[in-house]
């Protein structure tokens, strides 16, 4: 099969290639996905600079990727779940970097896919299940509901944006950061925008007089913003600082559950959630797509069709 590759660490796209490589095994409990599309995080890219190497191990030449949607193609012994041809989508981290899923094939644990939502097309599926989940999971953390004032740090990202929707979905009023020039669309997704920067903690205080009761960073960098902001008994979490456990916070770190993607789904189904998609490449241009998420100003999932 046909698949990106990096055979060492590198901090730019200088070791991208693509080339033919093995096709996967399928093992027990997996399922072999024909890769429709596959969203990108900067997970990727920091993977791919060895920002995880004290963490986990890689297995070089890596294919980077997490996510996926596709076709199932074949399924291992004992796997009951799915069968051949059903349309799937899945976070499909493993435990060691390696057989990712910017390539033409992926095997993966029966236990982290779901169905993917009939609602969605293949970009828009490929690019939810990180974003999503880690949206997901922040909120269930936070305990969101619908007695909250929830200030979310970068509401206009591809995690920002899913969160914003989950979160009124629950009833939640939403205080979104984002520029100008993002501020109706989140009003569309019914938040109330403000600007990031100087200033920040008056414009959210003029919303929430007596504080937020939660706040889910999804930008870094906000931890000084969020503590001026917190109501007494507030909660608060980040997927980019891990300074906030220091604070009475949660430091988030999703994991794959075929579950909880199974919930993304059924929102999606039900019309309560959707997915924006900025641009796609195909897999000799993952170099760009890769460019355009360190640029960190796209609003909108960036998505890789094999």
């Amino acid at each position: 099969m046909r698949a990106v590759t990096y055979a060492a660490y590198a901090a730019d796209n200088s070791r991208l290639k693509v080339e033919d490589v093995p096709d996967p095994r399928v093992g027990p409990g997996q399922v072999l996905i024909e890769v429709w599309a596959a969203g990108v995080n900067p997970v990727d890219w920091k993977v791919m600079a060895g920002g995880l190497d004290g963490m986990m191990e890689a297995l070089f030449p890596v294919i980077p990727g997490w996510d996926v949607a596709g076709v199932v193609r074949a399924t291992g012994p004992d796997t009951p779940e799915f069968a051949v041809g059903d349309e799937v989508m899945s976070y499909a981290r493993k435990d060691v970097v390696r057989a990712g899923t910017f390539a033409e094939y992926v095997a993966v644990s029966a236990w982290s896919v779901a169905p993917k939502p009939t609602t969605l097309d293949w970009r828009q599926a490929g690019g939810l299940p990180l974003a999503g989940m880690t949206a997901l999971r922040t909120l269930d953390r936070l305990q969101v509901g619908s007695r909250d004032t929830l200030l979310i740090h970068g509401a206009s990202g591809g995690v920002g944006d899913l969160a914003v929707q989950i979160a009124r979905a629950r009833g939640a009023f939403v205080i979104g950061t984002a520029s100008e020039r993002n501020h109706p669309h989140l009003r569309g997704r019914g938040a109330e925008p403000v600007v990031y920067g100087d200033g920040l903690v008056e414009r959210v205080r003029e919303l929430a007089p007596g504080g937020v009761t939660a706040v889910a960073d999804f930008a870094g960098g906000q931890l000084d913003t969020t503590l001026a902001v917190l109501a007494p008994g507030g909660r608060h979490a980040s997927v980019a600082d891990p300074a906030v456990a220091e604070h009475g916070g949660h430091w988030i770190w999703v994991r794959p559950d075929g579950a909880k993607l199974a919930e993304l789904a059924d929102m999606a189904e039900r019309g309560a959630l959707t997915v924006d998609v900025a641009a796609t490449y195909k897999l000799d241009r993952v170099g760009e797509a890769f460019d355009a998420s360190r640029a960190g100003h796209t609003r909108g999932k960036l998505v890789i069709e094999p």
